[in-house]
């Protein structure tokens, strides 16, 4: 039964063999050039290592050679693990350590900059894994659906990443979702944002194989360059994209849909949240559009639930998570452990399903403490996986996102939702964004905002309080040209903390 990532390849290859499938900054690839190549890979790489089901380290620029060293990984039985290539050498040391790759594949461009990090284990060289082989290797056949596709390190609480382990079987479900519900085609044109370490990467990189679609690997400098963005993905023919909110917030405090709009039939965000206020931006010029908010830990497999907008929403009304994607569920349970149906009470968002990951790559403890035993089933194992994200019920039964867990914080006696605030900053016109931080030592809500101009304390207490109670409006806010985002395109709220 063909149950692994390489027969949407095998299948795609058949029938779109000559048809691009990838453009990046320096070339385009067809599907049947990075089948080969991919073969390529993956002979030299068993050549080198005959093992199977282990992860090998992929330190490369987001380009084209990096997807062809994930699917040769792939061709050889093995998991493909994306390092950031801008990441300080310390943390690609703590990774590695960590994880205790069979191997890592790189290209002599940035052969010394992994040396320079202490990792002592097997390199391998991508300009050598390329070269022509014509008695193929191959160990994907022995791969069953259970089996681990790519590693994602996520940041630890305690400062240590931790290795999030997918399997094919868990990709597999989400992409088939993805593809049927977003009716995604051999004609569509994707636009890719995040880097290949970010887990919103694997529904880009997928659903063009899967689907004989197409994937543009947007330069990183476009996002800092919106306009440029937008002329590039109009000349690219871009009709859709999974994005994390901050560039479409971007976009839209920058008034560019006035005058320049790709295409676009289906936009997508994930992430973070996205504000009702620049979403009614973007609505205002694509009408006829598809836009879908998905919500999704990397542990549930990019996506476990989306909400696709259906009807008006205010500035300062918070938008619906929705209902769980296919073959997954959501549970939201109490803190002693019942299961929520009921609205308007909040809970913690639980999931179950093929969406899971198979834990943390060596560390059975913090895997056994969010990967755990179903509470509300107690007549045969099964594993939910804990996000730390409270949620509730809405009167029409939509699930709402409130924050994390470690988001909530205890002021004047009140536990406040720092999101809550947040959604209530869409009344200010002239806010673009905000994010609210919580100065525990001296017991103070600041606010940072991005604006063309200095907001008075006392007219933001008077519109906020509208909105929400008195305890919950700021006492501090200062006003940034623009606030600082991390990697992946999200707000940095410990560059933020710092500032405090």
């Amino acid at each position: 039964m063909k149950n692994n990532l390489i027969y949407y390849l095998k299948n795609t290859v058949k029938n779109y063999p000559e048809k691009t499938a990838f453009v990046d900054s320096e070339r385009e690839m067809t599907f049947s050039q990075l089948n080969r190549e991919s073969l390529n890979i993956s002979t030299n790489i068993l050549s080198s290592v005959y093992v199977k089901n282990l992860p090998i380290g992929v330190y490369l620029p987001k380009s084209i050679r990096a997807i062809t060293a994930f699917i040769g990984i792939l061709y050889s039985g093995n998991i493909y693990m994306p390092l950031d290539i801008k990441n300080p050498k310390e943390r690609i040391e703590g990774i590695l350590n960590n994880i205790d790759p069979i191997a890592v594949i790189t290209d002599e461009k940035n052969l010394q900059k992994l040396k320079e990090t202490g990792y002592s284990g097997k390199i391998l060289l991508l300009e050598d894994l390329t070269h022509y082989t014509k008695d193929i290797k191959t160990r994907y056949e022995e791969i069953i659906d259970y089996d681990g596709a790519y590693l994602l390190n996520t940041s630890g609480s305690t400062g240590l990443p931790k290795g999030v382990v997918i399997s094919h079987r868990a990709v597999k479900n989400f992409i088939e979702w993805a593809s049927d519900y977003f009716k995604v085609n051999e004609n569509d044109v994707i636009g890719n944002q995040v880097p290949f370490y970010f887990d919103l990467s694997v529904f880009d990189i997928y659903i063009t194989i899967k689907n004989g679609a197409k994937l543009i690997i947007t330069p990183e400098t476009f996002f800092s360059f919106p306009i440029k963005l937008l002329e590039y993905y109009k000349e690219q023919n871009v009709n859709m994209f999974l994005f994390v909110p901050s560039v479409l917030v971007n976009i839209a405090n920058m008034d560019l849909l006035k005058t320049l709009r790709p295409d676009f039939n289906k936009i997508l965000f994930c992430g973070e949240v996205m504000p009702a206020k620049q979403l009614n931006y973007w609505i205002k010029y694509y009408p006829d559009t598809l836009f879908c908010n998905l919500y999704g830990p990397t542990e549930a497999t990019v996506a476990c639930s989306y909400y696709t907008i259906d009807r008006k929403f205010e500035d300062n009304e918070p938008l619906p998570i929705g209902k769980a994607c296919n073959n997954s569920e959501i549970l939201i349970i109490s803190d002693d452990n019942k299961l929520i149906i009921e609205p308007n009470i909040s809970g913690e968002l639980c999931v179950r399903g093929s969406a899971l990951a198979n834990g943390y790559y060596n560390n059975p403890k913090k895997t056994a403490e969010v990967f755990v035993q179903n509470p509300v089933n107690d007549k045969f194992p099964e594993y939910i996986y804990k996000t730390g994200d409270l949620v509730h019920y809405n009167e029409k039964g939509e699930i709402m996102f409130e924050g994390r867990k470690d988001f909530q914080i205890k002021h004047l006696g009140y536990r406040i939702e720092l999101g809550e605030i947040e959604t209530a900053l869409g009344a200010v016109s002239e806010i673009k964004r905000g994010a609210i931080i919580y100065d525990s030592k001296n017991t103070k809500i600041v606010l940072f905002y991005e604006s063309n101009v200095e907001i008075e304390l006392k007219d933001l207490i008077k519109t906020l309080s509208n909105s929400i109670p008195k305890y919950m409006i700021p006492t501090e806010i200062y006003r940034l040209d623009k606030l600082p985002t991390n990697s992946n395109g999200k707000i940095d709220r410990n560059a933020l903390s710092k500032l405090l």
